[in-house]
């Protein structure tokens, strides 16, 4: 390919984000009928969307509405999360996902010569995005499988403008405690800028869980993200937000895409960001199901991390990719982790009582034949 184009070098030395393998990617490979692809790989909601959104969306998919341009400004949408959580409205970003928020939020306050920092075993959106914009990604080792808070404190030098972290933390599943996390933010400087990325955060126990809102209202210069593509069940639709009580809404906006999030999306999630119901039967169903791929993890001897999120990491050995390869072949899609730095493990995502099963047995199955070859 030819590189005769003028880019910025660290454009060039961006190795792009690897997304879980979709569905129709598989079936095309291996001539596989859709409807018999399991897929465990990114985290999704196996009971799909709620009721809720799907009438909000049937409601808004009129002709004329999908004619028109939607609302900018996400009116509706940002008052009926900000009357959900208690904040003003003006305190809430709506992204295209939460993860072009941390993008646009690099591009707010990154140049060439500032750093970002993040544990490692991270998102690696975060160091895309910082690579992006000229900065400098810089990560901390973790301490074991747990992001070490006190050593991303010290890693906080004046070129750092932005901190990266994820309670629960993907892929570990290992979440932060409300002390550790306040005594951390009192370490970091105002004009620091504490991303909380929490997508993950419907899937924890309740005291397992940060006030991150009330630490947003006494902290301008944290900025925390959640999105309704994982508990809401509205990945297809890409729609997340953000909160902050700083001036960070205001430099996102200067360069916020104009429509960055859609009419269909913006209904969906109105719609359902109060179904509490819905959110409560998720809880409960993949509490079930982390018990049940725990359980079986443990009868095959196999070492995993105790989640407290809606997917476990689980340690297979040398020969993990065989394992993805092998599963491929089934029809069974899970998340190899060599991209997390963690080659010999792999990530499931947690399925209903039914799909769990299916890829228990036949993990059971092929590690016996890996491990007699």
């Amino acid at each position: 390919m030819s590189d005769n184009l003028s880019a910025p070098s660290y454009i060039r030395g961006i190795e792009p984000y690897k997304a879980g393998k979709p569905i129709s990617e598989l079936a095309r490979e291996k001539g596989l009928k859709p409807e018999n692809i399991l897929k465990l790989a990114s985290n999704e909601n196996p009971l799909g969307a709620p009721e809720s959104a799907l009438q909000a969306v049937r409601e808004a998919a009129t002709a004329h509405n999908v004619a028109l341009y939607p609302d900018g400004n996400a009116y509706n949408l940002k008052h009926a999360i900000a009357k959900r959580l208690g904040v003003p409205a003006e305190w809430i970003i709506v992204g295209n996902g939460s993860d072009e928020l941390m993008g646009l939020t690099c591009e707010a306050l990154l140049e060439p010569g500032s750093k970002s920092v993040y544990s490692q075993f991270y998102f690696s959106v975060y160091r895309i995005d910082t690579l992006a914009c000229g900065g400098t990604p810089v990560e901390v080792p973790a301490k074991g499988f747990a992001i070490d808070l006190d050593a991303i404190a010290k890693a906080v030098t004046p070129e750092v403008r932005v901190v990266f972290l994820t309670t629960p933390n993907n892929p570990t599943g290992l979440t932060i405690s409300q002390a550790d996390f306040e005594a951390f933010l009192g370490k970091i400087p105002p004009s620091v800028t504490v991303v909380l990325d929490e997508a993950y955060r419907e899937f924890v126990p309740e005291e397992d869980r940060i006030d991150s809102i009330a630490l947003v209202k006494k902290y301008p210069n944290l900025f925390v993200t959640r999105t309704f593509s994982k508990a809401y069940g509205l990945a297809g639709l890409r729609v997340g937000f953000g909160v902050n009580s700083g001036e960070l809404p205001e430099l996102v906006n200067r360069i916020r895409p104009p429509f960055n999030c859609n009419t269909l999306a913006q209904a969906a999630a109105a719609g359902c960001v109060d179904d509490q119901a819905f959110l409560d039967r998720v809880y409960e169903m993949n509490r079930s199901g982390v018990k049940q791929l725990e359980d079986g993890f443990s009868s095959l001897n196999l070492e995993f991390v105790p989640t407290k999120s809606n997917f476990v990491l689980v340690h297979i050995g040398p020969k993990a990719a065989e394992l993805n390869q092998a599963l491929l072949d089934r029809g069974i899609i899970i998340r190899p982790c060599a991209s997390f730095g963690l080659p010999e493990w792999i990530r499931v995502s947690v399925g209903t009582a039914e799909q769990n099963e299916r890829f228990l047995a036949a993990l059971k199955e092929l590690l016996a034949k890996l491990f007699a070859a």
